[in-house]
């Protein structure tokens, strides 16, 4: 399913503020609140997105420079639940020492971070299907991890340009994968895209509330 903007009962952003940064898995908040992670590779418009969904400028930190968010970045939302800002992966001009570290840190919190209720791995909707983001993905799979596929900065392509490439990376992944994650085709220039993920995350807030899900005991 892809999701493109329609309209929802949209959650409303009252409060969306900085937590901490942390350099690693074990530094991270206590883990007693839903959690949704949002990666990408570098320059994925990852933090662009971030501020459009939480409607807040400059809440995660933009730059021209890839590579930029170096640690893991924790945001409370309405006083319920995180949103992770995780370092990009791939990113080529850096040492091979500091790009292990990355993926070390990476892997480490996605592994162990036990409330993380859902990981959005972002691609940019403007590209053939690249290696390094299929090798994630399979990965994650491969790991059990709960994720979905973010398509970004779709304005920057005519419409059924974006619909196009859209098909052609759900063409890709079907030759490993029969059934896929949900697809989400946002715009952080736009505002587009946004709400439907917001959507998901709040729809799955309200399931783990009626279940009485405790993170803190798993």
């Amino acid at each position: 399913m892809v999701c493109f903007s329609k309209k929802y009962s949209k959650m409303v952003i009252k409060t969306a503020e900085f937590v901490k940064s942390s350099g690693k898995w074990q530094e991270c908040p206590e883990p007693t609140m839903p959690e949704y992670a949002f990666i990408g590779r570098s320059n994925v418009g990852k933090s662009s997105l971030i501020n459009a969904m939480m409607n807040h400028k400059d809440l995660a930190k933009t730059s021209g420079t890839p590579g930029k968010t170096q640690l893991i970045n924790h945001f409370l939302v309405n006083g319920n639940w995180y949103l992770t800002d995780l370092p990009g992966y791939g990113y080529a001009k850096v040492s091979k020492s500091i790009r292990k570290d990355f993926e070390k840190l990476i892997t480490n919190y996605i592994l162990n971070r036990r409330n993380l209720v859902n990981l959005f791995v972002l691609v940019d909707s403007r590209h053939t299907p690249q290696k390094i983001d299929l090798e994630f993905i399979q990965w994650c799979g491969e790991s059990g991890i709960p994720f979905s596929i973010v398509f970004t900065k779709a304005d920057k392509l005519k419409p059924n340009v974006t619909i196009q490439n859209v098909e052609n990376y759900k063409n890709e992944l079907h030759k490993t994968w029969d059934d896929l994650p949900e697809l989400y085709v946002t715009s952080a220039e736009k505002k587009t895209g946004g709400d439907e993920i917001l959507n998901f995350i709040q729809t799955t807030n309200e399931f783990l509330k009626n279940n009485s899900v405790n993170f803190e005991d798993e």
